[in-house]
């Protein structure tokens, strides 16, 4: 009868299948069980060396948790839920759902989360931008499945983060396009005949973000000693279900089919038909009786610096307080019908104002200007962050009015103009070469004069005379 082995000790066998088995003890399971892990191979040496790298991963605290891995789709939905739920904003949070159910799970969703390879990466990737995503977007999806599978290798659910060992398309960084201090003054001119005009002096003059604009109220707005506090952002959130059933609940809802060709039913949609849904679809929570957490919400910013207190030019005090004046007049016009937010910018019924209205009413506003068209941002934190370094303001205070948490960020919202540029390099140039100075008095030009000089042709004899 052959001893026991010790403890934690491997074994290595060949069985009657004709088969070299070796197993591994990696510890124990969640439920108290041994974790007891099998290898196989044809030769004595192949198993051997399959067991030395399972012993290696355990004693390295490196193996794998005991079970059978989920697939993508599974662990995406897991994260998703019971893990970025927790750390993620809603609206961040609802984006990392939209790209992870059109993009990651019908790209590899059906792997197993432990058998992925870079290649599936590379090539999800490389479909995505033969379908006409934006290499911005593919590496917004990147960064969301490498998120994901770290938490996984953490976990011990997979030995590798393959999504670190694939790189992602390179973008281009948009360049920003502020409005120069004409365009400035030209777009807030055509504000200015608009009852939104003070909304726009924040935004333009003081590089408040859409959100932020929209959800200031009163309660953080102090007159006196001129200051606004960003406490609130205004977003609009997708709604959640609220029922026990989403399924059953958007049962009227649900479309199984693709549009046809020429459909009418969406010609109004700007983004064209919407997609088909799911067999087990879970949409359409906007019909929900129950519905919850979605619509237009107020929301902390995301940063606790965006939240710092900042400045108002004491020129804009006497416009707010006549926009103050006109509010509790429309106030009192509305009587029953108001509705009170406390908003600073509000609709006659005193609800905030619809961001996508308020981006609408951009766009009219710079046809109405004569801008050349651009992004909602541009024209607001892009141009007051360079509007203030043209006036002479040093990064480190433009970064604080901003609330930017790294100066690199702010050195990104500022774009140089190429009339400043020009006239840097002239100084650069004069510091150089001067310019020549203008002479203190005229010199004097040659003058024609008809007396020989002392070099005369008899000197001259007289000099060759002497030398000999």
């Amino acid at each position: 009868m052959s001893p026991r082995k010790p403890n934690m000790e491997s074994s290595i066998y060949f069985g009657a299948d004709g088969w070299w088995h070796g197993r591994v003890t990696m510890g124990v399971k969640s439920d108290g069980g041994p974790d007891r892990r099998h290898r196989r191979a044809r030769t004595e040496g192949e198993i051997k060396r399959k067991v030395r790298e399972l012993e290696r991963q355990r004693d390295q605290g490196r193996a794998t948790a005991a079970g059978r891995k989920p697939t993508v789709a599974a662990w995406m939905e897991t994260y998703l839920t019971d893990i970025a739920s927790l750390k993620l904003k809603p609206r961040s949070l609802d984006d990392y759902w939209s790209k992870t159910r059109n993009d990651i799970i019908p790209g590899v969703g059906k792997h197993r989360i432990d058998k992925l390879q870079p290649e599936h990466l590379e090539r999800m990737y490389r479909a995505m931008l033969d379908a006409g995503h934006a290499p911005s977007h593919v590496v917004k999806v990147h960064r969301i499945l490498s998120r994901a599978l770290k938490i996984a290798h953490r976990r011990r659910i997979v030995g590798e983060n393959v999504a670190t060992l694939v790189d992602p398309p390179s973008i281009d960084e948009t360049e920003a396009n502020p409005f120069t201090k004409e365009e400035a003054k030209a777009f807030l001119e055509a504000a200015a005949r608009r009852p939104t005009f003070m909304r726009w002096i924040v935004g333009v003059g003081m590089g408040f973000r859409q959100g932020e604009t929209l959800g200031l109220r009163w309660s953080y707005v102090d007159l006196e000693a001129e200051l606004f506090r960003p406490e609130w952002q205004l977003q609009r959130l997708t709604w959640r279900h609220g029922c026990d059933d989403p399924h059953t609940c958007g049962q009227r809802l649900h479309r199984f089919e693709s549009c046809p060709p020429d459909c009418t039913t969406h010609k109004v949609y700007k983004r064209g038909c919407p997609k088909p849904c799911a067999k087990t679809c879970t949409k359409h929570a906007s019909a929900c009786p129950e519905r919850k957490d979605g619509g237009l919400t107020f929301t902390r910013p995301k940063t606790k610096k965006s939240r710092n207190a900042v400045p108002i030019p004491p020129v804009f005090i006497p416009f707010l307080l006549d926009h103050k004046v006109r509010q509790e007049a429309t106030r009192e016009t509305a009587g029953e019908l108001w509705q009170e937010h406390d908003v600073v910018f509000s609709r006659p019924d005193g609800r905030p104002l619809d961001p996508r209205v308020d981006y609408e009413e951009f766009k009219e506003l710079l046809k109405e200007a004569g801008i050349d068209d651009r992004r909602l941002y541009d024209g607001s934190r892009h141009t007051a962050g360079t509007i203030l370094n043209e006036l002479g303001v040093d990064m480190p205070t433009i970064m604080e009015i901003l609330r930017h948490t790294q100066i690199s960020q702010t050195r990104r919202y500022v774009k140089g103009r190429s009339h400043l540029s020009k006239d840097a390099m002239r100084r650069m140039g004069e510091f150089f070469v001067p310019p020549p100075s203008p002479p203190s008095a005229p010199i004097p030009g040659p003058t024609e004069t008809r007396s020989e000089t002392a070099d005369t042709r008899a000197e001259r004899a007289r000099r060759r005379r002497r030398i000999r």
